[in-house]
């Protein structure tokens, strides 16, 4: 408790009651969450099976439980850290009987949701070259955030896409309640759904979690905050943590709403403003500060720093995005010359992932190693998918988009004409696909040779699922995968080697990591790994680990920052209709969120933070002029320090550094 400074000391005594934690930028609130959860177990002897902490991504979480059980060794055991999601799939597993699905359902990636709403789609007549499958998608997803039954939602009559999702929404889910599966967005609906319409269910989750504290509380949608607020709702020993300042979620359903509305939902709620900064100087500080005041509806609060004024901010105005590329690189080969900084000391932040090219291509001339944060996650890779497909079939055999995944793969020789009429015949006979595959010889329509094909890969899984052990999951599958004869199927299909090598790896990872699972969990089930597999989809696309631990610049978009901190920052594009985003302005002409955006990029810097702007940029092919972002006339002058990119600076520039060589060779 002595390293808190006094608000935090404040935040882990208060214990009872509704409060409200308004924690800023780099203000140390992981701290205060876990010290105040060892305070309720050791000092207050509150059972760690009554206290729920609750995060946004796996990492956090994970995070968070080490600390946690690091500070309270064995008192800590039952205490549930989580993200929503894995707390909704708690409460789902033993309750969702109650809503008539089997507690072993599946958890549909967005491969999955789309094979079932293609289906719905077939089903109701709709054309997907007419209207795009992703967006029905997205449009569903949006829905059940908000918490909008098949039955609730009334379609504007005018509009083409709301009448498909209202055609094609109460269909899919009939689909995933066939297969005995739901979608990611299910996850909170439906332990919403269950706690709402079951006040025995309810008051079970309600004794069990006692006291609850909830990270990141600016981010929660409609579904999450009425989760929280149903479980919240007898005890009211409700801490939620947050910065209305940093939620930059809205697109993907966040409501910042529900920070600012805290205390009039919570009467008598304690307020507690975290905003001493042990992260960045007062220079950047004061430039954040300055942006951040500007927005209409917000907490009032500003940040501060003990660690002094540090560098001024550098401006750089360059003539288009090469000579900002070149300009931002040129510092950055400086900064680590004359400030002895690792590559990956340094990150580039902008708005739009298209803006990463010209800074690619320069640092590659340079060579300088870097990392663009982004691209596809191990468990999105074809390969792995087909993998996985063939474990969540063992799982539950119902689930019928796993199933149709590996019926041909490897190939087996049936094609997709047989596949449509097992479909079909599966539907006219109400029987689940997997048990129709054992009764392909009743189907007319079907050749021989793919009845027999059909039948040997039938009685091959209901041998596999039989014999299917609780121990050395991790043996079994390897078994099964070399009965495949996956391999084979690699080399045969990929004209590349060297790529079949790499599928084979990743499919070989699949294996290794269910058997690192069961080594870290002995009483670990085959259900409870694909779980963690599912609900790795919520966490942020991430780089390579690989990548991850060297020596590179970090190149990444904003909204993929939140969280993280370097030494020096460059934002860069800092332009109108760039940051602010063009799209945000027809929106919301205040620009509440893109100030967000901006502020997060400034408060990433540690040390030292230069934001870069172009006259021009290209726009397929053609020059247009740029206006410097509205963002930048709120930062005050006095803490920028403006250079355009032109012959002269560059020179001098070259001069310095070259100085500065010399003179540390001769020791001055």
């Amino acid at each position: 408790m002595k390293k808190l400074n006094p608000p935090q000391q404040q935040a882990v005594h208060h214990t009872e009651g509704a409060l409200l934690i308004l924690a800023g930028a780099g203000s140390g609130k992981t701290q205060v969450i876990t010290t105040r959860i060892v305070h309720l177990l050791k000092d207050k002897r509150i059972p760690a099976e009554n206290i729920l902490a609750v995060t946004f991504t796996n990492k956090a979480a994970r995070e968070m439980r080490e600390r946690v059980s690091s500070m309270a060794g064995s008192m800590a055991d039952g205490i549930v850290i989580s993200t929503f999601h894995s707390l909704g799939v708690r409460i789902l597993r033993r309750d969702i009987r109650a809503l008539g699905f089997k507690p072993n359902f599946s958890i549909y990636s967005t491969s999955d949701q789309a094979g079932v709403l293609r289906q719905a789609m077939r089903e109701r007549g709709i054309d997907p070259k007419q209207i795009d499958p992703n967006l029905l998608l997205w449009k569903i997803s949006g829905l059940k955030n908000r918490l909008i039954s098949p039955q609730e939602f009334k379609p504007e009559s005018s509009d083409r896409i709301e009448l498909a999702t209202a055609a094609v929404y109460l269909r899919y889910q009939e689909l995933l309640k066939g297969f005995n599966a739901i979608d990611f967005d299910d996850i909170i609906m439906l332990s919403v759904k269950l706690l709402q319409t079951n006040t025995a269910i309810l008051g079970h989750w309600q004794e069990r979690f006692r006291y609850i504290m909830v990270d990141e509380y600016q981010d929660t949608n409609a579904s999450q905050y009425l989760l929280i607020s149903l479980l919240a709702k007898k005890h009211r020993n409700l801490c939620v943590v947050g910065d209305d300042d940093q939620s930059i979620y809205g697109w993907r359903g966040a409501e910042v709403q529900n920070i600012l509305n805290f205390e009039h939902d919570y009467a008598n709620c304690k307020v507690i403003k975290l905003e001493q900064n042990y992260r960045s100087t007062s220079s950047i500080l004061d430039a954040a500060n300055s942006v951040i005041r500007n927005n209409p509806i917000r907490t009032d609060k500003a940040l501060w720093t003990a660690s002094g004024l540090g560098r001024e901010i550098d401006l750089f105005v360059a003539d288009n995005e090469e000579e900002e590329a070149a300009k931002v690189v040129d510092s950055m080969m400086m900064e680590q010359f004359k400030g002895k900084l690792s590559w990956s000391d340094m990150a580039i932040l902008y708005r739009s992932n298209a803006q990463s090219r010209a800074f690619e291509e320069k640092l590659r001339q340079e060579r300088i190693p870097y990392v663009v944060i982004g691209g596809m996650q191990f468990y999105e890779r074809k390969e792995v998918k087909d993998a996985i497909a063939y474990l969540k079939v063992i799982d539950n055999p119902s689930d019928e988009a796993s199933l149709l995944r590996i019926i041909n793969f490897p190939r087996r020789g049936i094609g997709d004409n047989t596949l449509n009429h097992l479909n079909q015949w599966s539907m006219e006979h109400d029987v689940p696909l997997f048990d129709a595959l054992g009764r392909v010889s009743e189907i007319p329509d079907i050749s021989v040779s793919s009845k027999k094909a059909v039948i040997a890969f039938h009685s091959m899984m209901k041998e596999v699922i039989a014999g299917f052990g609780k121990n050395r999951l991790g043996e079994q599958v390897n078994t099964l995968f070399n009965r495949l004869r996956i391999e084979d199927e690699l080399y045969r299909t990929l004209n590349d080697a060297a790529q079949a090598r790499k599928h084979i790896e990743n499919i070989e990872q699949v294996v290794n990591s269910l058997a690192l699972y069961e080594e870290q969990n002995p009483r670990g089930t085959l259900s409870a790994f694909l779980e963690r597999i599912s609900l790795m989809d919520e966490d942020k696309p991430s780089e390579d680990d690989k990548e991850h631990g060297q020596n590179a610049v970090t190149l990444m978009s904003l909204h993929s920052s939140k969280g993280l901190e370097f030494s020096h920052v460059y934002l860069v594009g800092v332009e109108e209709e760039l940051l602010p985003h063009k799209r945000s302005i027809e929106e919301d002409p205040s620009c509440a969120e893109e100030r967000r955006l901006c502020y997060v990029g400034i408060t990433r810097a540690r040390q030292h933070l230069t934001i870069s702007r172009c006259l021009t940029r290209r726009k397929y092919g053609a020059l247009e002029e740029r206006r410097p972002s509205r963002f930048l006339a709120e930062i005050p002058e006095h803490l920028l320090n403006t250079t355009s990119c032109d012959a002269g600076d560059k020179e001098v520039d070259s001069a310095d550094m070259a100085k500065d060589f010399f003179a540390q060779m001769l020791g001055d």
